[in-house]
């Protein structure tokens, strides 16, 4: 028979009375609680938009360097740009559309769609703020080129809120740079060049070279004077 204090034959105690909270009641030493935890505030990533990778460079030729530095670099953005730009301190060997033409016909055939090519002016910074780049893309053969780097992805971040990405080249890269491409094929057959260059980039560099009677139309400016 119940009542409003509990019942007979022991069983469970029910009572009209309000609850004790179980909020109160100790378990094992610790106090537990029947509330619901209150939810969790996500605050919004201010990174969660597309990621957009600048590399830029004279690429003045591009390098099998410079292609496996896109083609790894390409995995780590939404969109990459590949920008082309003038070294006031190197005569140039191509025009800048003429590297713009033959740095895209080379990323199509090995590359996904969300890798453009583009020419740029200036200070690249200011472009990397123009197309909303998320960090600068750059590639590290040896130490050397990371003290240089790590200098200017400090003064990158400092003066436009820009960081820098490095990716470490191919082993077989590491010796590679444009302006040395530029001293073998001044120098004598540029066949030599085929470990080191694209096909198409070996077949322009021959046919400038023999558009010039034989002589590679470039050199290096020391201190930016002629």
């Amino acid at each position: 028979m119940f009542n409003r204090g509990g019942c007979l034959n022991g069983c469970d105690v029910w009572s009209s009375q309000k609850p004790i909270s179980t909020r109160d009641v100790p378990i094992g030493g610790s106090v537990y609680s029947d509330r619901m935890p209150e939810a969790k505030q996500i605050k919004p990533n201010p990174f969660d938009g597309e990621k957009v990778g600048l590399f830029p460079g004279t690429f003045d030729p591009l390098s099998n360097g410079h292609l496996d530095v896109i083609v790894r670099g390409q995995r780590l953005f939404d969109r990459l740009v590949v920008a082309v730009g003038r070294n006031p301190a190197k005569r140039e060997v191509f025009t800048t559309d003429e590297r713009v033409d033959m740095i895209q016909e080379l990323v199509e055939d090995r590359c996904g769609a969300h890798v453009e090519v583009a020419s740029f002016s200036g200070l690249t910074v200011d472009y990397a703020k123009n197309i909303g780049a998320t960090a600068i893309l750059r590639g590290i053969r040896n130490v050397t080129d990371l003290n240089f780097e790590f200098q200017l992805a400090l003064t990158n971040r400092a003066i436009a809120d820009v960081e820098t990405v490095f990716i470490m080249t191919g082993e077989v890269h590491a010796f590679t740079s444009s302006t040395l491409i530029k001293q073998i094929a001044s120098g004598g057959d540029i066949d030599r060049l085929s470990p080191l260059l694209p096909s198409l980039i070996l077949e322009r560099l021959r046919e400038k070279k023999d558009a010039n009677d034989g002589v590679v139309p470039w050199s290096h400016v020391d201190h930016l004077k002629e």
